[in-house]
């Protein structure tokens, strides 16, 4: 949803005349918006020179802060999905509600400070959560990342699955001298490992072959040798083209979740956490983040409407929020009734207007559009 600030220049000098007449002609008989007034403080902007190195720095400014606040937005969005967007809060109200009721937030910037600080604190701020956001991310993906690849594990065939899983204890031997390796062959190389698997290297235990368990592509067979040529039996066993799989296996035989199912579970609560905890974060640092640009939108409004209508400030601000399909039937009446040089400022392809490209730029009036999704 987007959102209008405006600064209309006061009319007969009386800002109630001035809201009154906004009401009338764009909520009262027709219907095109629904508008509230926004209490913009006096700001210490300095002399002209500042005021207009504040208008170049608070364009760029600007981009970059509804950057990170789309990027916080988008990472809700994710993890929860769209409808998370109507539970988000800023100061403990909703979004709409904060923009139509804002209020400056003095103990956070103090209006004894100049522009410049406050400027700086909020872009302070504003970095600060966006590289804790990257951190966070990062960490959330890098656990998504680990679960993908333990369930393609897990599930994939036997040439890339953790077969502790399958094998049973019953089926490995295990002493001093003995030792079970489990090899993967292609189901259509079955004959030739049992007509060749005693003679890979010495001292294989003969006819010690089992089927353990096998899938659409692969058998996964047992045999029993020597512990002294388990080295060779893999080497051997390589150049024929037979796989020997790494059997891990489980702390305690009287376990009941085998150890990849386990570490599958245990992944998947750290990945519950971390969304848990992103999403908790990302739900606050909106709401800072949100603030922090509703106060650089108003510190640019001001700014603006001083270079438009000059010094001591006299304008009427509102937060204005066009209804459904009423935009440029809104923007007509508020350039009719609102506008000032309006020769100068239509825009015919030709104009300085049409050249700048700023949405500053584009209207007889001081209007800022500000994006709630």
């Amino acid at each position: 949803m987007v959102y209008w600030l405006v600064s209309l220049p006061l009319l007969k000098g009386r800002r109630d005349h001035t809201w009154e007449l906004l009401q009338e002609k764009t909520s009262y008989g027709q219907q095109l918006s629904s508008n509230a007034k926004l209490e913009v403080p006096e700001l210490r902007v300095g002399t002209i020179d500042t005021l207009l190195q504040h208008s170049d720095d608070l364009a760029k400014m600007m981009i970059g802060t509804e950057v990170i606040v789309s990027k916080i937005r988008r990472t809700i969005t994710d993890i929860a999905g769209p409808g998370a967007l109507a539970t988000l809060k800023v100061e403990n109200l909703p979004v709409e509600s904060y923009l139509t009721r804002f209020r400056w937030d003095e103990p956070k910037f103090p209006l004894r400070r100049p522009v410049k600080e406050t400027l700086e604190k909020i872009t302070e701020i504003m970095a600060h959560l966006e590289d804790d956001l990257k951190v966070k991310v990062s960490e959330y993906n890098t656990v998504k990342g680990q679960i993908s690849a333990a369930l393609r594990k897990a599930g994939g065939s036997l040439a890339v699955r953790d077969i502790s899983a399958v094998v049973k204890p019953q089926q490995v031997v295990d002493s001093e001298n003995l030792a079970t390796l489990f090899v993967v062959v292609s189901k259509y190389g079955v004959k030739e490992w049992e007509s060749c698997y005693e003679k890979l290297c010495d001292f294989v235990v003969p006819r010690s072959s089992e089927h353990v368990t096998e899938d659409q592509d692969y058998v996964l067979m047992s045999v029993v040798l020597f512990r002294r040529v388990v080295d060779d039996f893999k080497t051997a066993a390589r150049v024929r083209g037979f796989q020997v799989k790494e059997y891990v296996p489980p702390a305690s035989e009287a376990a009941e979740v085998p150890p990849t199912e386990l570490s599958l579970n245990q992944l998947k609560a750290e990945g519950q956490a971390k969304q848990s905890a992103l999403e908790a974060w990302a739900r606050t640092a909106y709401g800072e983040a949100f603030g922090c640009y509703m106060h650089m939108s108003v510190i640019r409004l001001f700014v603006e409407s001083i270079l438009r209508y000059g010094l001591p400030p006299q304008f009427q601000a509102a937060v204005v929020r066009p209804l459904p399909k009423m935009e440029a039937r809104l923007r007509t009446a508020l350039a009719a009734n609102f506008g000032t040089d309006v020769a100068y400022w239509k825009d015919d392809g030709n104009t300085a207007a049409g050249a700048l490209g700023s949405e500053i730029d584009q209207y007889p009036y001081v209007s800022l559009s500000v994006h709630t999704d």
